[in-house]
């Protein structure tokens, strides 16, 4: 069933309760049509952004002494909901975005499977890192005290949707359910491209709270297309954490101002990448045909609109280096243009083309054939291809900032040497990958070992776009990559993000949080006197 103004209110939920009024609101575009899309959306101000986090902190010391079965359980039916929805909510999603249903199928069941992975999670407790430090109360010359400690949550925490992701990453994403798994209530600033997506993936959330039996405030939706509401969130004394996902620009924003405050609090922000891409000699001259066909395809996934695009690619002059090339504009030739996310970022991209096209040195080589899809009223993004000699990248720095979309600069370099030397002049990006023999990889370490610095995903082999949410992945990197490399945006261990440690000394027993308890009544695993638990 397609959402139309009769099962959207065009309003916040706020503690589980519809709210908004007045004359200032907006609406979503369709990116295929070009048309608006019904209800309005209420702005929202001051009093709503506070109303949310009051009512977030009063939830949070609620969350602090519920059963861990509770929020399992929550996490599960969000998860449930979810899927439960998946009809009206894929079909809202696809007319704000233009992204296609298939894709928005895949994106709404990795994020009811990353809401299950958080309510295991939670579940089994392992993740506070419980220690304990008994105490030797006859040690000489100074008696040991009991000592023992664990990761808690931090508080409301502020959550930004993503564009480029209306599910995995923005009301119910990794940022909301890891907060929750960390018994943190969250308050969501919905993207103003994809609100009544949004809405509807916010009422799952509030449904499945009350479902729970869990305070209404631990979560509620604000929705705002300016930046007043977010700036407002970010300053606000009872918001503990901030994530965002988005532009550099946008995100350094809310990073300068949670700095500014009389307490600064932490941003967690993902923001730009150019996710460069080494060919090693081999593996150019051995795959050129085969290199060409995965790049292109990551290059115009999701219309080049993923934040792990390849925007770089470097390799040795030759023969090998000309046939990638040629191979490369003649795939991206067959790629027709496509509709983007929404006009902003079009335009965005339509720059960020430009003023590569503008850099002397800078050459066009290839680009999508002509054409639109049926009935384009708006204009299309086409995937565009340039070249030029890997030394430019010295002389002209804005080569290492990312073009948002389906673009990429393939770069000559004189040999590997000069890749290396490239390589450590780079900014941070979320990923850099190599291609080449075993051999290779093992005869040019230095390039590993620098790109460990730059990166916080290397691939061998392989290409950046397409995530696999798990214990093991790591979606952050040096800046301007995000503001804090240590963190993660999906996966579990995006859980750290809304914790801190707090260290209980002397404490009775009765009094501890359950995973430092004695009898270690939830069987967690934990550290004591340095040894860890066995069971």
């Amino acid at each position: 069933m397609k959402p139309t103004e009769k099962n959207l209110t065009g309003k916040h939920l706020i503690g589980g309760k519809y709210c908004g009024s007045g004359r200032r609101k907006f609406r979503a575009v369709n990116p295929a049509a070009g048309e608006p899309l019904e209800p309005a959306f209420c702005e929202a101000g001051a009093a709503e952004v506070n109303r949310a986090l009051e009512l977030a902190d009063k939830a949070f010391e609620v969350l602090q002494t519920v059963p861990v079965k509770a929020i399992a359980a929550l996490l599960e039916r969000i998860a449930d909901r979810l899927e439960a929805d998946a009809d009206r909510i894929i079909a809202r999603a696809h007319s704000e975005t233009a992204l296609p249903p298939e894709r928005l199928r895949s994106e709404l069941a990795r994020t009811a499977g990353q809401s299950r992975a958080f309510a295991a999670l939670a579940r089994d407790g392992s993740w506070a890192q419980a220690r304990i430090d008994h105490a030797l109360p006859a040690r000489k010359p100074l008696p040991k005290p009991d000592i023992r400690a664990l990761f808690m949550g931090v508080g409301p925490v502020a959550v930004f949707g993503a564009g480029n992701f209306p599910l995995a990453i923005s009301a119910a994403g990794t940022d909301t359910v890891a907060a929750f798994a960390a018994r943190c209530p969250v308050v969501v600033k919905g993207h103003p491209a994809h609100p009544g997506t949004c809405e509807l993936v916010a009422r799952v959330i509030a449904g499945s709270a009350a479902w729970a039996g869990l305070p209404a405030g631990m979560f509620s939706l604000v929705q705002s297309s300016g930046h007043e509401a977010g700036l407002g969130l970010v300053r606000h004394p009872l918001t503990a954490a901030v994530a965002f996902t988005g532009s550099l620009r946008g995100g350094r924003a809310l990073f300068d101002a949670a700095a500014a405050r009389p307490e600064p609090i932490p941003v967690y922000a993902e923001m730009g990448s150019v996710n460069p891409v080494f060919i090693l000699p081999g593996a150019a001259a051995a795959r050129a045909e085969e290199l060409a066909e995965g790049f292109v395809r990551s290059l115009n996934a999701g219309v080049g609109q993923y934040c792990t695009n390849p925007g770089m690619v470097l390799a040795v002059a030759g023969t090998s280096f000309d046939r990638f090339l040629a191979a490369v504009c003649a795939k991206a030739s067959r790629v027709p243009p496509a509709f983007m996310l929404h006009a902003g970022i079009q335009a965005a991209y339509d720059r960020g083309t430009a003023r590569l096209s503008s850099i002397r040195g800078v050459k066009p080589a290839g680009s999508s054939g002509t054409g639109a899809p049926r009935g384009a009223g708006p204009k299309t993004a086409a995937c565009k291809i340039f070249t030029a000699d890997a030394g430019l990248i010295r002389r002209r720095p804005e080569l290492s900032e990312e073009v948002f979309g389906p673009a990429a600069v393939i770069y000559r370099c004189k040999n590997t040497a000069q890749m290396l030397e490239l390589a450590r002049g780079m900014p941070g990006s979320l990923t850099a990958t190599i291609h080449g023999f075993e051999r290779e990889l093992l005869a040019h370490g230095g390039l590993v070992r620098v790109l460990q610095r730059k990166a916080g995903r290397i691939l061998f082999n392989g290409f950046p776009t397409g995530l696999e949410p798990c214990a093991s992945l790591h979606h952050g990197g040096p800046y301007p990559a995000a503001t804090h490399s240590f963190f993660t945006s999906v996966g579990t261990a995006a859980i750290y993000r809304y914790v801190r440690p707090v260290c209980f000394q002397g404490f009775a027993d009765a009094a501890l949080p359950e995973e430092l308890r004695e009898n270690n009544p939830r069987r967690v695993r934990r550290l004591v006197d340095g040894a860890l638990d066995t069971f």
